[in-house]
């Protein structure tokens, strides 16, 4: 089972608190002339009998031209899925938003195209629903105040605090109990056959 949602970052960083001293509040200077992001898309996956894993993709922000979206595109996340499909080594429940690159009509093509991907969408703006959300409000809090100079730096900072995340597999249940969501239907006998078949 899958749940994705994608996110961007930018150079300029989310702001947190922090401590200082009395009367000298802590400046963090950004330059705000570059509008350059990093678009980020994941995946919590659960297995019967596993850890859930964090599967995850980085771009670096795109330019502005013919044909060329700054967010991923379809076939991105078609990437993402045939990845992800290798890695698990068995079929995927893919449970994604309403985002309109997962509805378009190319990526159903892209779907269909696929046996072993069955898709189900979350109802709109049901966003507490999708255990990824809490991935990227993870990622923001460790963001917090901390300026980058460039996009290769900060590319490399948000798959840093990324990779620290998979190897959590305490966090990444607590993002999955977060979505209130009954996930035992799929440690019975009956879909454990569904799972172990390549």
């Amino acid at each position: 089972m899958r749940r994705d949602l994608t996110r961007r970052q930018a150079l300029r960083p989310p702001k947190g608190r922090t401590w200082g001293r009395r009367d000298c509040t802590p400046v963090v200077r950004v330059t705000g002339s570059s509008n350059k992001r990093v678009s980020l898309a994941a995946l919590i996956a659960i297995k019967p009998g596993c850890r859930p894993r964090l599967i995850y993709r980085v771009h670096a922000g795109r330019r502005h031209g013919k044909d060329r979206r700054k967010g991923f595109t379809e076939t991105d996340y078609a990437r993402l899925l045939d990845a992800a499909h290798q890695q698990l080594g068995g079929p995927l429940v893919v449970v994604w938003d309403n985002l309109n690159t997962h509805v378009s009509a190319a990526m159903t093509g892209l779907i269909a195209a696929r046996d072993w991907l069955t898709v189900c969408q979350l109802p709109p703006y049901a966003h507490e629903l999708n255990p990824v959300e809490p991935v990227w409000s993870h990622l923001k809090r460790s963001l917090a105040n901390l300026a980058k100079r460039n996009l290769s730096q900060l590319t490399a900072l948000v798959r840093t605090r990324l990779k620290r995340m998979q190897y959590r597999p305490g966090l990444l249940d607590g993002f999955l109990a977060s979505t209130g969501l009954d996930f035992t239907p799929f440690c019975n006998p009956a879909t454990e056959d569904l799972f172990s078949s390549p």
